[in-house]
């Protein structure tokens, strides 16, 4: 049931369970290293999507030009095999260049449990080929570096954000407190031949929860991320990403106050429309109730038009905007199976339609993805490991 059984944990947690300590109580169980279900997806300036996800120890690119009905191409983007995370929350990712460069991050384990590299490749003619692997930090010491996102800003920089726990070993070694870990991002100005020295966002971050990356109307990129408050109160974090000398400013962004004692494995999704308004949703259990909320975020106060966009078994939302459309997409677990949900707003976020199911598997799938084109969304989901591209129009 792969997926299946790592999103039932999910609820179970968001109806109350305590973890002993975060990422340790959470990676014992199969989601650190469960088949890998793991992808991401993109269609690039011509319409082709582009997927990418794992073959054993290899990350693989592949091409659509049917809407993901069959692959025109197939690039293993590292031919020399390595162990790779491939599940939801650490899953490859890809991100496209605006002279059609191809750019692929994911997070490689090392020999320590939950240790971890942040590994880098790009193709700059099509896909045909990519460059052998790199990692992406200078920092080499055997911890974590995982959780990788990814992105590419306005003027074609490659950003590529990361949980880390260096401040972690530092605070053990001069015996300070630290909770959680800490959020690390560095970039490339030269299309991914080289980054800069890497740069913390911010300390005491969630340690397992996947960072949201969205593009500003400035071309600049933003990034929305559980971080940890007080003792343990686990809300989420704002901050936009500069390249240069600037530093990065970070926020509070979310305000649910969800005391929890270890990681939910379950990060928030960031969409920025043309106006700047940062639509978002982000999941939380406090009080007992799970809950997936959608708000526009004003980092520093309490997120505006805040509304519930699903409860108990929901899971994994992803959100994406154009104009005053918004989507959002979630999965939804119940005694028959893995239901794919969707709800839309037609007016920029103030009212969503009901829930309704857009496609079922019996078994498990990665975590879902909305992807834009042409002003229609789509959703890449991969049922059982068989991608497919669920569109979001009623029949």
């Amino acid at each position: 049931m792969r997926h299946f059984f790592a999103l039932v944990f999910a609820s179970l947690l968001a109806s109350g369970a305590n973890l002993a300590h975060a990422d340790n109580g959470m990676a014992g169980m199969a989601m650190g290293h469960e088949a890998p279900l793991g992808f991401d997806a993109a269609f690039d300036a011509a319409g082709h999507l582009w997927v990418v996800d794992t073959v054993g120890e290899h990350v693989r690119a592949r091409r659509s030009d049917d809407m993901g009905r069959s692959f025109a191409m197939s690039t293993i983007v590292n031919p020399t095999g390595e162990p790779i995370y491939a599940e939801g929350e650490n899953r490859p990712k890809i991100a496209l260049g605006p002279e059609g460069e191809l750019y692929v991050s994911w997070s490689q384990p090392r020999k320590l449990p939950w240790t971890g590299f942040v590994r880098f490749s790009r193709s700059l003619d099509g896909g045909a080929h990519f460059d052998a692997p790199m990692t992406v930090h200078a920092d080499r010491a055997e911890i974590t570096h995982r959780f990788d996102s990814l992105a590419v800003d306005g003027k074609g920089n490659v950003i590529v954000a990361w949980i880390d726990k260096r401040d972690v070993e530092a605070a053990k070694a001069s015996g300070k407190p630290y909770l959680g870990a800490a959020t690390y991002y560095s970039w490339s100005s030269d299309r991914g031949a080289t980054f800069a020295p890497e740069r913390k966002i911010v300390d005491e971050s969630c340690e397992c929860c996947r960072i949201a990356l969205a593009r500003a109307p400035d071309g600049t990129i933003d990034a929305f991320f559980r971080a940890i408050y007080g003792d343990n109160i686990r809300d989420h974090a704002f901050a936009n990403l500069p390249v240069g000398e600037s530093m990065p400013k970070v926020e509070r962004a979310t305000f649910t106050q969800w005391h929890i004692e270890g990681c939910p494995h379950h990060g928030p999704s960031l969409a920025i429309d043309a106006a700047g308004t940062r639509h978002a949703v982000w999941f939380s259990a406090a009080d007992g109730k799970a809950t997936i909320w959608y708000g526009q975020l004003h980092p520093g106060d309490k997120p505006s038009h805040l509304a519930t966009v699903a409860a108990a078994g929901a899971s994994h939302a992803d959100i994406a905007v154009d104009g005053k459309h918004v989507w959002i997409a979630y999965h939804q677990v119940s005694a028959k199976g893995l239901e794919l949900m969707l709800r839309e707003s037609s007016d920029g976020g103030t009212n969503f339609t009901e829930a309704r199911a857009i496609a079922h598997v019996d078994g498990g799938s990665g975590w879902p993805k909305l992807l834009l084109w042409r002003h229609r969304a789509f959703v890449g989901w991969n049922p059982d490991g068989q991608f497919r591209l669920v569109p979001t129009e009623l029949l």
